[in-house]
């Protein structure tokens, strides 16, 4: 009985090995590849259970969901001769496992074999445009040309090209030097054109408005003399009518402001003749007064 039970486990426990390497699972994500002594059998790309010849049969699984390729810089020659270094990226799907093992095996294999045909596509395509039209709104189908470029080299390793894009594309070191000179050149020789043009305007401005000042002085000047004129005018006709009026006060006020002016200063040395009209309202109230010799002649 024992004997019996022994077996039996023996056997339960063989089953199980067997069953543990005759079936297998391929996930939603995976698809895969039977490989009996080395070689292709079938291709699986459906998930579910499936099943092996244990010992004889190798199971290499793949991914089928898109993948990542970071190319290397590459640099490119524009149509219109431009140089840019352009960096790009690549995403991927495994479509036939088959051919994918025949002609790489392994994933990390697809690197290698994956870039150069991008940057040859980016070569080709970006070398029949400029770098207007790289940056203009046909950019779209310049990367859709691109992907349908790498796409025709990748079909014999059983691969398809989602989507290439370019990350970015920068002018070339030494070329960058060069543009930025030529563009500060440039800005320079503009900036000496705005200041000749605003000195040559502010010298019109200028003289303008040097024009107007001779013009607004000379027709003030003109204002003031004809003013000046017509108020001294006046002022004298005040004067002869006022004299008319008095002609011995207006005497007197003149003489009053003469000697104002002429004694006003404690320093003042005047040399005259006593007997000067200009005195005479010192030896008479009225100015009539005659000097004695006179009036004894």
């Amino acid at each position: 009985m024992n004997k019996a039970l022994a077996i039996l486990g023996v056997v339960i426990v063989g089953i199980g090995v067997v069953a543990s390497g005759a079936l297998f699972i391929v996930e939603q994500t995976q698809q895969a590849i039977v490989l009996r002594l080395g070689k292709p059998q079938k291709t699986i790309q459906e998930p579910g259970l499936n099943v092996k010849i244990p010992f004889f049969d190798e199971v290499l699984f793949y991914e089928k969901r898109v993948l990542d390729l970071d190319p290397p810089t590459e640099r490119v020659i524009l149509a219109d001769q431009k140089r840019l270094d352009v960096d790009s990226y690549a995403r991927y799907r495994i479509t036939d496992p088959l051919l994918f093992f025949q002609t790489t095996r392994r994933v990390t294999e697809v690197p290698g074999k994956l870039s150069p045909i991008v940057n040859s596509s980016l070569r080709r395509v970006l070398g029949n445009e400029t770098l207007t039209g790289i940056l203009s709104t046909k950019r779209a189908t310049i990367m859709a040309n691109i992907q349908n470029a790498v796409n025709e080299g990748v079909k014999r390793f059983g691969l398809e090209i989602v989507e290439v894009r370019v990350r970015r594309a920068d002018y070339p070191d030494e070329t960058r030097s060069n543009i930025e000179s030529r563009m500060k050149s440039e800005r320079e020789r503009e900036a000496k054109e705005f200041r000749a043009e605003g000195f040559e305007e502010a010298e019109g401005i200028r003289a303008d408005a040097d024009k107007q000042k001779v013009v607004i002085l000379a027709e003030a000047q003109k204002t003031a003399e004809t003013l000046r004129g017509e108020g001294d005018s006046k002022a004298i006709q005040i004067y002869a009518d006022a004299f008319g009026q008095d002609p011995e006060f207006f005497a007197f006020y003149r003489s009053m402001q003469a000697y104002r002016k002429s004694i006003a200063s404690s320093d003042t040395t005047m040399v005259l003749s006593p007997n000067s009209d200009f005195f005479r309202f010192f030896r008479d109230i009225n100015g009539s007064g005659l000097p004695k010799e006179k009036e004894q002649r």
